[in-house]
């Protein structure tokens, strides 16, 4: 298959994309210093509840093809790497609001040039469940930050109606063969295990000489185990965190990281992140193992570290993974796009 090369010229800002960013900024701060004021604490902007905070190593595979060497891949070879799995709101709520998930990792000892701003040897990969970011352009991104920062005053019951609402809708349209939304997935996710899910970058970014989206697949036999397994969120708020700590006391998980290459402009769009780039047309191909071991998901000085001090941001890269599209642009312009307000 002929995969289209990445150049300077493949992005296309939007009119007003930066009174978008600026509003993305805005609402979402209003929202971390709403959260602050009700609980007392300030948290992440995104992703603020983690589910478990874990060690592990990523290795490259080796004898890839031209394609897929690219950037951090272009030689076997394994990596320290610290993964954090969360919940998707901006604040801390019980999980029968069970929305969208996020796994991010950040790869440690990462040699190469890396983008203005970030100078340590380390590479940020942010995935969340679905394929797809819903609101596809810094606009819509700009217009879901509004909403979002308007219920989050709404009491948490509501919170949990609507989504709940969002997640019998989709059942139901999947009941009848039609694809289910991934807005409505956004707000209202499965009661799944969190270490069964699929997570996606998303958005594209650079891959060396080409373009790429990434995702990380669960492929342990145990993990794979748990595609039947659902929380029954009236016995526990936090039941998602305690299902990933039950895990990790006895069981490795085990991620592929698979890239899908870019091969067609009118398909496989730069700019709207609510297309889903379909597998016909390129389909995901391994470029690394992931390998967490059975560790104590949740020991209390390690999860301080990874909610309190360090961030994730997808701008936390490599040149030859530079972020891409407007919802990327505007990931990357925010202060944080995991934790207000210190950058």
């Amino acid at each position: 298959m002929a995969y289209l090369p990445y150049g300077d010229d493949i992005e296309t800002t939007e009119a007003g994309e930066q009174e978008s960013i600026d509003g993305i900024i805005k609402g979402m701060t209003q929202e971390s210093q709403t959260v602050e004021t009700r609980d007392g604490h300030a948290v992440r902007a995104s992703h603020a509840k983690s589910t478990a905070c874990v060690i592990g190593k990523m290795v490259v595979a080796a004898d890839l093809p031209p394609e897929l060497a690219q950037g951090l891949f272009v030689n076997p070879g394994t990596f320290d790497v610290a993964v954090r799995f969360a919940q998707g709101p901006g604040e801390k709520l019980g999980d029968r609001v069970s929305t969208h998930r996020g796994m991010a990792i950040k790869v440690f000892g990462v040699d190469g040039a890396k983008l203005a701003g970030h100078d340590a040897p380390t590479q940020d990969f942010v995935f969340a469940s679905g394929t797809t970011f819903p609101d596809g352009t810094a606009a819509g991104f700009a217009a879901q930050a509004k909403k979002i920062g308007m219920t989050v005053p709404m009491p948490e019951g509501v919170k949990s109606v609507a989504a709940s609402i969002a997640r019998d809708i989709n059942k139901a349209l999947n009941a009848v063969g039609v694809e289910p939304s991934p807005t409505l997935d956004f707000y209202g996710h499965p009661f799944s295990h969190p270490l069964v899910e699929t997570y996606f970058s998303q958005c594209p970014i650079r891959y060396g000489d080409h373009v790429a989206k990434l995702g990380a697949f669960p492929v342990a036999a145990k993990q794979r185990a748990l595609s039947e397994w659902q929380l029954d969120p009236h016995q526990d708020e936090d039941g998602f965190r305690h299902a990933a700590i039950e895990y990790f006391d006895g069981n490795d998980a085990v991620f592929e990281l698979r890239t899908e290459l870019w091969a067609d402009a009118e398909t496989l769009p730069i700019e709207d992140t609510s297309v889903d780039w379909p597998t016909r047309v390129s389909e995901y191909r391994t470029i690394a193992t992931i390998r967490l071991p059975r560790q104590a998901a949740y020991g209390s000085d390690r999860v301080r570290y990874f909610d309190e001090v360090m961030t994730f941001r997808p701008a936390h890269a490599l040149e030859a993974h530079r972020p891409l599209g407007g919802v990327m642009r505007a990931h990357a312009g925010l202060p944080c796009t995991q934790r207000f307000p210190t950058p």
